[in-house]
């Protein structure tokens, strides 16, 4: 703590030192194909800050041992840090107890703790499970999977050609039958910000529980989860200046404790006889085995990093930079953006005419910048903008006007490439 806050000195200020925040990013400085490397594939997994690396590095050097069970001194010293990085969680995102945060390597597995723990027991043939048509493949296949096995249905909330939801046409989806609706903060595909707290007071008003993937709401924009009042949010570290194998299950208590574990094994019971099995309490209770301590310690470091800068300077550097960037971008001919809603965050999705996202990709990477092409994890939302694939630039707060424009120079030489 000490040395994170020792290095985050001067972050917080009024106006954004974005010079100041890339000198703690070490992997900023390389270059590309002898060009500086520009990293715009933020949305696929962030970059890692320097107090990030040495705390893992700390763990591995000074503290690696098992969690939980140990008397001797190395075991008792690492389950403080990680449960120490639990609390840090429970701070964040602002969840009543830290036991409602359980630990996971990632969205994918957190939706499917959910699937597994609620859907295999609280859904039954005829329910129905909501989910939106730009969601990402982890919270549609998950939810496919339970339906086949029970005789259920997916419903799917429309969106315009925007990237907006439909919310009246979303609320004449919940019935009676309805068990969940599974909805994403955030994009990935087009950066729309979806409207999560009114989502969740159309649900709860027919007594349904809802989720949130967030793992692109969690980098760019602050969470409550008791303002919120989702019954449950599931957060990816890897997008959020954390290691990967790192993650966050928010679910509330009342739900937590009547769903059945999601695996079985050592550290998630309380009793064990070849007659009978009798669980542990919360969140042991969905943490069987050994979990990424390594990169659970590194999650709470990142946390300790965003808490040590202003967030909401960051937040507004990253729309004025998204701002810049997109009116650079759609003023050059032959350029389509893919996901133009009223409240976006992180991504500018686009397109150009007669060129393949993957050779725009390709070509970029040649001029040291890093985008992501293809489907995104979400073929759904490119079959509805009637598109095989995009090219998506996706933003952190360290990304620069500078980068923007090198994007901008870039594409312009794609289609001179291709003219």
């Amino acid at each position: 703590m000490i040395a994170t806050e020792k290095v985050l000195e001067g972050l917080t200020q009024p106006a954004w030192d974005v010079a100041r925040v890339r000198e703690e990013f070490p992997v900023l400085r390389q270059t590309v194909n002898n060009r500086p490397l520009v990293y715009l594939d933020n949305a696929a997994s962030s970059q890692v800050p320097q107090v990030v690396i040495e705390r893992g590095s700390r763990y591995l050097q000074e503290e690696h041992s098992n969690i939980h069970r140990g008397v001797h001194y190395l075991s008792q010293r690492a389950t403080t840090a990680y449960e120490g990085a639990r609390e840090k969680v429970r701070r964040f995102i602002n969840a009543r107890e830290s036991r409602e945060c359980l630990f996971v390597r990632g969205c994918t597995e957190g939706i499917n703790l959910v699937m597994h723990g609620y859907g295999r027991k609280f859904v039954g043939a005829g329910d129905e499970i909501v989910v939106s048509a730009m969601e990402h493949h982890a919270n549609i296949v998950p939810w496919q999977m339970l339906c086949e096995e029970k005789g259920a249905r997916l419903r799917v909330i429309p969106m315009n050609d925007a990237g907006e939801l439909l919310l009246d046409e979303y609320e004449a989806l919940l019935n009676e039958r309805t068990k969940l609706v599974a909805v994403m903060h955030v994009s990935n595909a087009l950066g729309t910000i979806n409207p999560i707290k009114e989502m969740t007071s159309r649900a709860h008003k027919q007594g349904i529980p809802l989720l949130v993937d967030g793992a692109q709401g969690a980098p760019h924009l602050p969470i409550d989860v008791q303002d919120l009042d989702c019954d449950f949010y599931v957060i990816s570290g890897h997008k959020m200046f954390a290691p990967t194998g790192s993650g966050v299950v928010y679910g509330k208590a009342e739900w937590l404790e009547r769903m059945n574990p999601f695996l079985g094994g050592g550290d998630m019971i309380r009793t064990v006889t070849f007659e009978k099995t009798t669980y542990a309490g919360l969140p042991n209770k969905f943490e069987a085995g050994t979990p990424a301590i390594a990169s659970q310690i590194g999650l709470g470091a990142a946390i300790d990093f965003l808490n040590g800068i202003d967030r909401e300077a960051a937040h507004a550097y990253e729309q004025e930079l998204l701002a810049y960037a997109t009116e650079k971008l759609s003023a050059i001919e032959g350029v389509r953006l893919i996901g133009t809603a009223r409240e976006k965050t992180g991504v500018l999705a686009f397109v150009i005419d007669e060129i393949h996202p993957h050779d725009v990709g390709t070509i970029l990477d040649q001029e040291g910048i890093a985008i992501r092409a293809g489907h995104h994890c979400a073929q759904p939302v490119m079959k509805r903008m009637n598109v095989p694939a995009t090219a998506r630039a996706s933003f952190a707060f360290y990304n620069t006007k500078a980068e923007a424009d090198a994007l901008v120079n870039a594409v312009q030489k794609v289609i001179e490439v291709f003219s």
